[in-house]
């Protein structure tokens, strides 16, 4: 039988039949117990998805977001899966967040539709083989033993969602509909969840209502895509951050980076020096596509990539903010060159053993003040801050809006096939950390365990992802930072030090990362998450 104690759960499994890398140690075990049962990884996922929400609720929450990527064995393609909440459809409330702001400190008015729970649902409808009952009842359970004050109200939440399911008439498919409706009160006979959680909201003066919640959808939509040294990179569109790991891939794939050497001053230094084109490109261009016409073509075409890669000087870090103009093919963009002035996530991977992967990252940075949870027992997070109040700016909130969140999972495809999924918690360091594991795996040949225990870095050269300020400039977190692992050669860190970066030696983990990997001969298995950061994984006997 299947040891699914989360005390024997460890950071790394090999498994030919399916593993499961995450947060929590008990969320892991909801995820191997359901593939043990002859769940699938999107089962298992989703399992694993609502058993974080309450092993690592801070982190994210039932009522924060997670987006999905899944490759889908039988069909042999890539989907992702939007798990973002929107903004307010009232016009009345865009007006007061126009003229306002965007709160923070706790302000139910910082808070997107809930969007885990469709996410799950949609995930099953689509790719699982289980009941919501089934995937649900790792999670319960954790709730029935926990001792928050929530604990007990999303249990109730989720047993009526469970017994909607019971009592639906149809497919597997119709009942976790039906289960799915009662949560965002498309039911109208049965609306008491929704109920619930639209007096949380005008309780504590919030915009949302039952209307955004019955207009929810879970998008299901092709990944952004690009070839990088034969493997094929996938990732979320921009509504995400994630296409801008696409563009840093697109510039360095002109230098020799195993060359350069693994953690030398050059492969350090170009990698980060890609990163910030790249997050200039994210900040300026970047935002919910069904709004606005995001240029991703071009972003990622040769042409530009050839007109940008220049860019980059090889011995001198740049301290300026430099995005370019695809509009007009053109380097930089004309008076958007600028010099500026020196949360919470959690992570899942699953693969299971017909060949299905799936990467998530859930998130919430749960607001202390929503800690009941209200009569629903569902906490909230503040992602409507990742939107701004810049008029024209294509990330400026509107009704209905996506936020283009930090939010990235990424899956890698070699010949067709699925060999490695990322997840990292780390707001703006999530990409970050991503380029490193993907470089160590591609470049040097790094399996997870090592790669997740490998020295990182990151840079803080663009703007916060969670600073609404009108004044983007403004919103510029600090110029040629370069936080590196205090494990790198101090010559090295010197040689930074000596080409401009605004270096900071770091003992404590840079971001918070989950990896697995497919050995497409043998089919085995390998998952790791990084120790230091309490990331766990494990696997099928």
């Amino acid at each position: 039988m299947q040891n699914t104690d989360a005390q024997n759960i460890g950071w790394k499994a090999v498994s030919k039949t399916g593993v499961v890398a995450a947060g929590g140690a008990n969320a892991v075990a909801a995820g191997v117990e359901i593939l043990a049962q002859g769940g699938n990884a999107a089962d298992a996922a989703a399992g694993t998805i609502l058993a974080l929400n309450v092993t690592d609720h801070g982190a994210c929450s039932i009522g924060g977001e997670v987006p999905l990527l899944i490759f889908d064995a039988e069909n042999r393609v890539v989907k992702s899966l939007s798990g973002q909440g929107r903004a307010p459809l009232s016009q009345t409330a865009i007006d007061w967040y126009m003229k306002n702001g965007i709160p923070g400190e706790g302000d139910m008015k910082m808070a997107p539709v809930p969007s885990v729970v469709d996410l799950c649902i949609t995930t099953l409808q689509r790719y699982g083989t289980k009941t919501f009952e089934e995937i649900v009842a790792p999670t319960l359970a954790l709730l029935d033993a926990g001792e928050e004050v929530w604990h007990p109200k999303l249990a109730v939440t989720l047993r009526k969602m469970v017994e909607e399911e019971q009592i639906t008439a149809g497919s597997r498919e119709e009942k976790l509909q039906a289960a799915s409706n009662r949560f965002y009160g498309r039911n109208p006979s049965r609306d008491d969840i929704a109920e619930d959680l639209e007096a949380f909201y005008i309780e504590r003066g919030g915009f949302l209502r039952k209307a955004d919640l019955a207009a929810h959808v879970t998008l299901v939509e092709d990944p952004v895509t690009v070839n990088y040294r034969g493997y094929t990179v996938c990732k979320c569109g921009p509504w995400t951050q994630g296409p801008y790991l696409c563009q840093a891939l697109r510039l360095l794939e002109g230098f020799n980076l195993k060359a350069m050497g693994h953690f030398s001053a050059d492969y350090v230094h170009v990698v980060a020096e890609a990163i910030k084109l790249a997050m200039a490109d994210r900040d300026v261009y970047y935002g919910d596509p069904v709004f606005v016409d995001v240029p991703l073509p071009t972003l990622l075409s040769d042409a530009y990539t050839e007109i940008r890669r220049p860019l980059i000087d090889m011995q001198k870090a740049s301290l300026e903010a430099r995005p370019g103009d695809p509009y007009n093919m053109k380097p930089l963009a004309e008076g958007g060159v600028f010099r500026p002035g020196v949360g919470g996530t959690t992570t899942c991977v699953v693969a299971d053993r017909w060949g299905n992967v799936v990467a998530a990252t859930p998130s919430a940075n749960v607001a202390r003040e929503s800690l009941d949870g209200g009569r629903a027992g569902v906490t909230y997070g503040n992602r409507l801050r990742s939107l701004n109040t810049t008029p024209g700016h294509p990330n400026c909130i509107a009704p209905g809006k996506r936020p283009r969140i930090t939010l990235t999972p990424t899956l890698v495809l070699k010949d067709g096939s699925p060999i490695l999924a990322i997840s990292v918690a780390g707001g703006d360091l999530q990409d970050q950390a991503t380029l490193n594991l993907l470089l160590d795996f591609v470049e040097f040949g790094l399996q997870p365990e090592a790669a997740v225990t490998a020295p990182r870095f990151a840079t803080a050269h663009h703007q916060g992802s969670f600073d609404p300020n009108p004044n983007r400039e403004e919103a510029f977190i600090r110029a040629g930072s370069l936080t590196i692992s205090d494990r790198v050669a101090p010559s090295v860190q010197q040689e930074l030090s000596q080409r401009g970066h605004q270096l900071e030696a770091k003992a404590s983990p840079i971001a918070t990362p989950v990896m697995l990997s497919i050995d497409q001969d043998s089919g085995m298995l390998y998952a790791a998450g990084d120790p230091a950061a309490g990331r766990h994984a494990a696997g099928l006997d």
